[in-house]
């Protein structure tokens, strides 16, 4: 049952509560009438009526049958100076209760549409809670979402919030927040397929024979950076890429303008969990997924430019004792791709980072780490004035990250482009107080 027939079944509980109270009010009534004194009915209460006593609704035998008279509630006349005299006022003079009606034996009615109105401003309450819309057309419904699958079920389509942990001093997205979304899309086209596995990210057929997904190759291109607030649209789809691996390709707009954002590309192949190589796709496995590829040329053209290796003497700046943490493996026990990108920035020049913002990466993944792993991380910079990098225009970066034996585990290449000057001043903005 969707919210939309829990709200409408609400709402005629309620209404049929208030009838109910009404027409039970209405029934009590008619079998305990309120008692209203007869119109006929003088000081004396009761009344001789044809030599007869009307005794609460009983008649009382007439004289002749037993020569006994009853009164009821018979009282002597009251005496004034010691003579008789009649009531200071007759029963003419006495107001008549108004006439029994259906009406006034019911209670209060004031009291009756208070109760009713509580009921439905209750309910009210209720509704407006379940049936929350926006205030702000830029505000969408439900943004957090596991997302749905469109376009005759080949894409899947997840919405994002930028939160205020996923910034950095200038207000926008990091790379990695970018690259996280990216990765959450896919595992939940996977989960939304219906061919999640018990693995991360591997169809069931996949679990049978230990294997799993491992990305070889990322290229993706920044046009710009969503802001804290802003909610993004990313889609993604599949397609073959070769004959043993499978590419994976990323669009991120801007959900109010839809401005593309991101685009980003990526190619996976199989690897057993247990003897950590590579594998072929299975015929099984390829039967479970072919029908959800895509027939389309990737969304970025692929940049063909070879990643040269970078040493001691080729890099212009060096990071090491990097060493993986316990949270950032994922549950097939090797470190999370979007952990690589923040290593190797890690040796980025202070001066492009604070300078420049990331407009396209490359990455090559050669081998995985472990989390006893000791890496190094080795940038160098596409410029013979590297100290004077803050004032430099478009630049490029070669990286290397590898462990301390020399065994390269990512190559990869970065573009930068200087900020746009309202976040440039934002970040060197010092407020009052600390001068």
């Amino acid at each position: 049952m969707n919210m939309n027939s829990l709200r409408a079944l609400e709402y005629e509980l309620v209404k049929c509560a208030a009838v109910e109270f009404i027409m039970a009010t209405a029934a009590t009534a008619s079998i305990f009438p309120v008692p209203s004194p007869s119109p006929d009915a003088g000081a004396d209460g009761n009344k001789l009526v044809g030599g007869s006593v009307k005794l609460q609704g009983l008649k009382s035998k007439h004289a002749s049958s037993g020569g006994l008279q009853v009164k009821a509630h018979a009282q002597a006349p009251p005496k004034i100076n010691g003579s008789t005299v009649e009531s200071l006022k007759h029963d003419d003079d006495l107001p008549s209760p108004p006439p029994r009606t259906f009406i006034n034996q019911l209670p209060d009615w004031s009291m009756l549409l208070a109760a009713i109105t509580t009921i439905f401003l209750a309910a009210e309450k209720q509704w407006m809670m379940l049936d929350w819309k926006p205030r702000r057309s830029d505000m969408l419904i439900d943004p957090f979402g596991i997302g749905r699958i469109v376009q005759d079920g080949l894409v899947f389509r997840q919405n994002f919030s930028i939160r205020s942990y996923e910034i950095g001093a200038d207000r926008t997205a990091s790379i990695e927040t970018v690259m996280n979304h990216l990765q959450e899309t896919a595992l939940n086209h996977v989960k939304t397929a219906g061919l999640l596995g018990d693995g991360f990210g591997s169809t069931p057929e996949m679990c049978k024979k230990n294997l799993i997904w491992v990305v070889t190759r990322m290229q993706v291109v920044v046009d710009r950076y969503p802001t804290w607030g802003d909610v993004v649209q990313v889609d993604t789809w599949v397609s073959a890429s070769g004959k043993n691996g499978m590419r994976r390709d990323w669009l991120l707009r801007d959900c109010k303008t839809g401005e593309i954002l991101t685009r980003a590309s990526s190619v996976w192949v199989m690897m057993n969990k247990l003897t950590r190589r590579l594998s072929k796709i299975p015929e099984e496995v390829r039967a479970e997924i072919a029908s959800y590829f895509v027939n389309s040329a990737p969304i970025l053209e692929e940049d063909n430019r070879k990643l040269s290796k970078l040493d001691d003497n080729t890099a212009d700046y060096i990071r090491t004792g990097l060493q993986p943490r316990w949270n950032d493996l994922d549950v097939n026990q090797h470190v999370n791709n979007v952990k690589y990108i923040g290593w190797i920035l890690e040796s980025a020049p202070q001066p492009i980072l604070e300078s420049h913002e990331l407009s396209a990466m490359t990455l090559e993944y050669r081998r995985e780490c472990g989390r006893d792993s000791v890496l190094q991380s080795l940038t160098a910079v596409s410029a013979a004035d590297v100290g004077n990098l803050a004032h430099r225009g478009q630049l490029e970066c070669k990286h290397l990250l590898r462990l301390e034996d020399g065994a390269e585990i990512v190559r990869g290449r970065t573009e930068w482009r200087p900020k746009p000057v309202s976040n440039f001043d934002i970040v060197n903005q010092v407020p009052a107080e600390s001068i």
